[in-house]
């Protein structure tokens, strides 16, 4: 095919293996879509709305929300696109944003999940100056740090993998433009690449997972140190949540990219890739309103609130002059 100055588009296999199972695919996919996004969308709203939730734990919490949609929005439509019209072709510089913007994703929700492991560590090992240290100013530095090293983190992998050469296919066999199904369809010396991902991965992942880790074990030696154990249950609760999508997020990223490497490695990395895209976005709100006092309270407010609205007497009638106003205008037409 030459070099990839001629070269114009991709061409993204999907789940084309499994003919038969497009429609449904397209369907369950959808759904999952739709539900992790107002699912996400739902606790953004009430962190937002709700003043008691103004803490740097839903700060962080309402971060992740917006990283959730944002690595969602990165994968799926293209994926929907391709399941229910067959138009699976992508440009060439389509292909490499998406690739950018997904390893961007991949990035912050590491820092991102770092940054609310050190709050929980103060929260828990240094409860009585948690307001001090953990203030407006600090979150604010937090996350700003935070996105502005998820933006930039992934820009050595985007420049090198644009200046790959592609001289055998480009059929791509995933779901979306990923960088390891571009190397495999790359007649360029990968060995820059692969010592990119080496300094980026000690960089944003290991230093990042090594943080957390050590987070924990003052938190969990803290805890041990509690006698009672209505005090060990209530610290432990303020971290569970925390906790189970760190176990979550660790474990798919082992499933994606720590299989050894073979001709079925880009297939069988498929499952680990769609529960990362898919299934984390839409556990997060779930794992966090499930295991947290305050936001299931403010969760049951709006409900409360917002049922009280549509069933006021105001509201019906104000519903029934608009549809006889939409009826007359009906008959007029």
């Amino acid at each position: 095919m030459g070099n990839h100055s001629t070269l114009t588009e991709f061409v993204i296999l999907g789940f084309s293996e499994f003919p038969k199972l497009q429609l449904p695919l397209f369907s369950l996919f959808s759904l999952l879509y739709l539900m992790a996004v107002l699912g996400n969308l739902l606790v953004l709203c009430i962190v937002c709305v709700d003043r008691h939730l103004h803490n740097p734990m839903y700060f962080f919490l309402a971060n992740l929300s917006v990283l959730d949609i944002s690595a969602l929005t990165v994968t799926v439509p293209k994926l929907l696109e391709i399941l229910l019209t067959k138009s699976n072709t992508i440009s060439f510089n389509e292909c490499i944003l998406q690739m950018h913007c997904f390893f961007t994703c991949v990035e912050l929700e590491y820092l991102l999940l770092t940054a609310m492991a050190y709050d929980r560590y103060v929260a828990i090992c240094n409860p009585l100056h948690y307001p001090i240290i953990m203030n407006k100013r600090v979150c604010a530095l937090l996350a700003a740090v935070t996105w502005i090293t998820g933006l930039l983190a992934p820009l050595p992998h985007t420049i090198a993998a644009s200046h790959f050469s592609f001289c055998n296919s480009n059929i791509i066999d995933h779901f979306f433009c990923e960088l390891t199904a571009l190397q495999k369809l790359s007649c360029t010396d990968t060995s820059v690449i692969l010592i990119i991902t080496f300094a980026e991965g000690a960089f944003a992942s290991v230093t990042p997972c090594l943080l957390t880790l050590t987070s924990y074990v003052f938190i969990i030696s803290t805890i041990l140190k509690i006698r009672s154990r209505e005090g060990k249950s209530k610290a432990f609760s303020t971290c569970s949540s925390h906790f189970t999508v760190i176990i979550l997020l660790y474990g798919s990223m082992l499933g994606m990219y720590m299989q050894p490497q073979s001709g079925d490695s880009l297939k069988s990395n498929k499952l680990p890739t769609t529960m990362y895209i898919f299934i984390l976005p839409l556990l997060n709100p779930l794992i966090y309103s499930l295991r947290s006092k305050e936001l299931n309270v403010a969760l049951r407010k709006a409900i409360s609130r917002t049922s009280k609205v549509f069933s006021s007497k105001d509201f019906l009638n104000l519903t029934q002059i608009r549809l006889w106003l939409i009826s007359r205008l009906c008959i007029r037409i």
